[in-house]
């Protein structure tokens, strides 16, 4: 956390940009972005189990479009996301 403190008869807004200056200085800025999207890797068993699990939803929903319980343009529609 920064200690920096706001200066007798200083604006806000300058108070702000001279702490964005100090965070960007020391690279504080940097390691948050880096950090903000990480993603641990995972072992190979939730690897497997999770790709196994996909592959049983899709193999359930080709089932049922085939079979003519799934409307066609559901499927079309769930496939674009």
């Amino acid at each position: 956390m920064s200690d920096l403190k706001r200066k007798k008869n200083e604006s806000f807004e300058s108070f702000i940009r001279r702490v964005k200056q100090q965070w960007q200085r020391s690279g504080t800025i940097l390691q948050a972005r880096k950090i903000q999207y990480f993603i641990p890797k995972q072992s190979k068993n939730v690897k497997h189990n999770l790709t196994v699990s996909k592959v049983k939803k899709f193999a359930k929903v080709e089932l049922l479009r085939k079979a003519g319980k799934l409307p066609e343009e559901d499927y079309k529609n769930k496939k674009r996301k």
